[in-house]
């Protein structure tokens, strides 16, 4: 049998010119997927497996921010997975790089866009703090805690310390939910309190709490909490 038969070329070179012609709306998700896995897996006909992937994980997005154990569990092999992650990542980094140079304040959805692409379907809870300057430029962005499926251990004497530590004339605390559901909890507000709190003595301020879901993102000043 033709190899142009059996590795799919064909289909795959008329999926490379729509992405090339008509850029990224150009393939629907399946074929994006498709073509990406195709570059991990040559001679193989990848659309069953991007059709599996996508219904297994609910999505693109969940897909490409799938823990790597989550993926070899869904039967992945390592090029595959590093594939996914590349994709991953170099999204991610597109979007940072719209908060980096610029007022956080004066950027905000650009943040949001950031945050929800990062942290919206991670499988357990985690809590970054973002450093700002007196200008409100982004100085750090750091990981600061990691829990279970819902909840965190979060030491409000160590955030402080670090803003000492960095200079910070401002924080933002941000932090995900598992279960999707983005509205805050009362833990989450007495936490934004006690950071507050402890912050103002000092001269730091607290912009704002984000809460990070897959089915949104809650901005506790907003909600008019802070």
């Amino acid at each position: 049998m033709n190899d142009s038969v059996t590795d799919g070329s064909g289909h795959r070179a008329r999926l490379r010119q729509r992405l090339l012609t008509l850029g990224p709306e150009g393939l629907l998700d399946h074929e994006l997927v498709e073509y990406l896995l195709a570059l991990a897996i040559p001679r193989r006909d990848t659309k069953p497996l991007a059709k599996r992937l996508l219904a297994e994980f609910g999505g693109l997005e969940p897909l490409l921010c799938a823990e790597p154990e989550s993926l070899a569990r869904a039967g992945l092999g390592e090029s595959v997975v590093a594939a996914l992650k590349i994709a991953e990542a170099a999204a991610l980094r597109l979007l940072r790089k719209r908060i980096a140079d610029q007022p956080i304040l004066s950027n905000w959805q650009a943040l949001l866009d950031y945050l929800q692409a990062d942290m919206a379907h991670r499988p357990i809870e985690r809590v970054r703090v973002l450093h700002l300057n007196s200008r409100n430029m982004l100085i750090r962005d750091e990981m600061i805690a990691e829990g279970s499926i819902d909840q965190v251990a979060i030491h409000v004497r160590e955030i402080v310390r670090r803003a000492i530590d960095l200079h910070s004339a401002a924080l933002i605390i941000v932090h995900n939910h598992p279960s999707g559901d983005p509205q805050p909890s009362r833990e989450d507000i007495r936490l934004t309190r006690e950071v507050i709190d402890a912050c103002r003595p000092l001269g730091i301020a607290l912009h704002d709490h984000v809460v990070i879901g897959a089915q949104g993102n809650s901005s506790m000043r907003s909600l008019g909490l802070i």
